[in-house]
């Protein structure tokens, strides 16, 4: 009920059109397979994902309010290979919930020789924000366990598409051999996370997949978030009137 009346102030402010009330968060996840993901570590990303979706605490977080999170999940990895996994979905009930884990659950992986073409990944993600419902705010998971090395870098992305109302959120899988590929937790943070509140989440190898997504999706499923929105808002719409 306290969401609804940030709402309908918000509403009443001019700060939000009418239709941005369908849900309070599109959530985009984007898993890498690139060819630096073998099949072990592939199964431990798809079980991983489903396993925090499903978890308690993640449950909670995604029933924490009135309003329903729509979430959506592709895979990617050369400038050509992205793969919707699960359409924008409305997560009302345990029951949408449970669908979308089996429908994950259940995913293929699509291909396991291309590279990583972040850039590309970036931009498939904001074309698939154009059809997602209405929401408060829209959020893209980028995981991945190398830098790009193909195409257009994270930057080029950000300027070429419409990103201006995403954040950006990383998921460091730190599992990478090489040695080029050392510094990826300052390559998430410099060139990968984008937008207000922007964070990374750090994954120590494919094992720990399952528990940094969990934390992840903890934080961004938080409440918090709503109240900073209705801030930002308010300060915006009252500026307005000066």
């Amino acid at each position: 009920m306290i969401l609804r009346f940030v709402l309908v102030t918000l509403l009443a402010l001019g700060a939000l059109p009418a239709q941005a009330i369908e849900c309070r968060l599109a959530l985009l996840l984007a898993m890498d397979v690139s060819s630096s993901v073998d099949e072990a570590e592939d199964a431990l990303q798809r079980c991983g994902m489903v396993a925090a979706l499903t978890a308690p605490e993640v449950t909670r977080a995604f029933f924490s309010s009135d309003l329903p999170v729509a979430l959506a999940v592709y895979e990617w990895s050369g400038r050509y290979n992205q793969k919707v996994l699960l359409d924008w979905t409305l997560i009302n009930n345990q029951s949408d919930l449970l669908f979308a884990a089996q429908t994950l659950a259940a995913s293929v992986r699509s291909q396991t020789e291309f590279p990583t073409a972040m850039g590309y990944a970036l931009g498939y993600g904001a074309g698939m924000f154009k059809r997602a419902p209405p929401c408060l705010r829209q959020i893209l998971d980028m995981a991945g366990d190398g830098e790009n090395n193909e195409g257009f870098p994270p930057s080029s992305a950000y300027k070429a598409f419409p990103c201006d109302a995403v954040t950006v959120n990383g998921l460091v899988i730190n599992a990478a051999d090489f040695e080029a590929e050392t510094n990826l937790i300052p390559y998430f943070q410099n060139e990968v996370i984008h937008g207000p509140g922007a964070f990374t989440e750090v994954a120590q190898g494919f094992d720990d997949y399952e528990r940094a997504m969990r934390r992840k999706l903890e934080r961004e499923l938080a409440m918090q978030a709503i109240g900073a929105l209705y801030k930002h808002q308010r300060e915006t719409s009252i500026s307005r009137f000066k």
